[in-house]
C-alpha cells in the first residue's frame, strides 16, 4: 500500500495547520508531485546535505523537516549552489520536501514543544502563549515534574533525556534551587520569559540564550535558565511525526525518524564540566 504525496501533505497539514505559523515563516510543500505514490518518509530536524543523504538512502518519497530550507525571498535554485543542490538532489530522488516549522511549534500534542515537556516527564502541560484562552495550541509549554529536584539534577536529567550534543547543557541559578513547575520552549525562546515568570515556573529551558539577558534576569525574581542546544530541543518531535504519519495513514506509509545529528557545533573544550561555576581565575 503506498500514498500520494498529496495524501501524506494533507494528514501533515490536518495535525500542524499552516494558519498557525508566523507570517514570516516558509512552511508546507518545498519541492515534489503532490500525484506522485510515497512509500517512506524521512522526517529530520535540519534539510542539510547529510539529511538528504539518508533520505535519498532510505528510497524515500519525502523528507519531512522542522527548519525550513528557504527563509528568505529565492530567485533560482542553480545546483551551484548548496541550497539550490539539495534541490535538485531531491528531485532527481524522486523525493519531496515539506516543512512544519512555527506551525509545529503552536500545534497541540503533537507540536515541538509537546515533544519536549513529555520527554522532559511533564506533567498537565499548558502553553506559554496561547493562541486563544484555554487553547491547546499556542508557544511554549509549562508543567509539572512528578518529584520536586534541584536545578542542578534537574540539568543532569535533561542532558540524559535529550540527544547528545557538544555544548551539552547548561544553567543560570543557584544548583540547590527546588525545582518543580518547569517551563519550555523549543528552538529560540528566550522571549517567553515573562510568560514563565507569569506562570510561576521555577526554570525555562530553551536555547539560544545569550549572555545579557541571562545576566540581567539572574538579577530578578522569577524562574532559573536552563540552555539546551537548538536541534536538542526540537529532535524529540522527530519521532512524533513518524508515528502520527503512520498511525494516521493507516500503515500505507514507513515513516522514519532522522537518527543524523544536525547540531552545528561539532567540538567543545575548557568547560568547569560537572563543576559549579564561581570566580574566573
Amino acid at each position: 500500500m503506498t500514498a500520494t504525496l498529496g495524501e501524506v501533505v494533507a494528514a501533515l497539514e490536518a495535525r500542524y495547520d499552516p494558519a498557525l505559523a508566523e507570517g514570516w515563516d516558509a512552511v508546507g510543500l518545498v519541492c515534489g508531485d503532490p500525484a506522485e505514490p510515497v512509500d517512506r518518509v524521512l522526517v529530520a530536524v535540519d534539510p542539510v546535505a547529510a539529511v538528504v543523504d539518508e533520505a535519498i538512502e532510505l528510497g524515500a518519497g519525502l523528507l519531512v523537516s522542522h527548519h525550513p530550507l528557504f527563509l528568505t525571498a529565492v530567485h533560482g535554485v542553480p545546483a551551484d549552489d548548496p541550497k539550490g543542490r539539495l534541490v535538485h538532489r531531491l528531485v532527481r530522488a524522486g523525493c519531496g520536501l515539506f516543512v512544519a516549522h512555527t506551525n509545529a511549534d503552536r500545534a497541540a500534542d503533537v507540536g515541538v514543544n509537546d515533544a519536549l515537556a513529555a520527554v522532559l516527564g511533564l506533567t498537565g502541560t499548558r502553553p506559554l502563549q496561547p493562541v486563544a484562552p484555554g487553547s491547546r495550541e499556542g508557544l511554549g509549554r509549562v508543567g509539572e515534574l512528578a518529584e520536586p529536584t534541584t536545578l542542578a539534577a534537574f540539568t543532569a536529567h535533561a542532558a540524559a533525556v535529550l540527544p547528545a550534543t557538544a555544548g551539552g547543557v547548561r544553567a543560570a541559578g543557584d544548583p540547590d534551587r527546588p525545582v518543580r513547575t518547569v517551563a519550555v520552549c523549543g528552538g529560540s525562546g528566550g522571549s517567553l520569559l515573562p510568560d514563565a515568570v507569569a506562570a510561576g515556573a521555577d526554570v525555562l529551558l530553551t536555547s539560544d540564550l545569550r549572555h545579557h539577558p541571562v545576566s540581567e534576569a539572574r538579577e530578578m525574581p522569577g524562574p532559573a535558565l536552563c540552555d539546551v542546544a537548538h536541534f536538542a530541543t526540537e529532535w524529540p518531535w522527530v519521532p512524533v511525526v513518524a508515528d502520527v504519519l503512520t498511525t494516521d495513514l493507516t500503515g500505507k506509509v514507513e515513516a522514519v525518524a532522522s537518527r543524523r545529528r544536525t547540531d552545528p557545533w561539532t567540538v567543545h573544550s575548557g568547560g568547569e564540566g560537572d563543576r559549579t561555576a564561581g570566580a574566573a581565575g
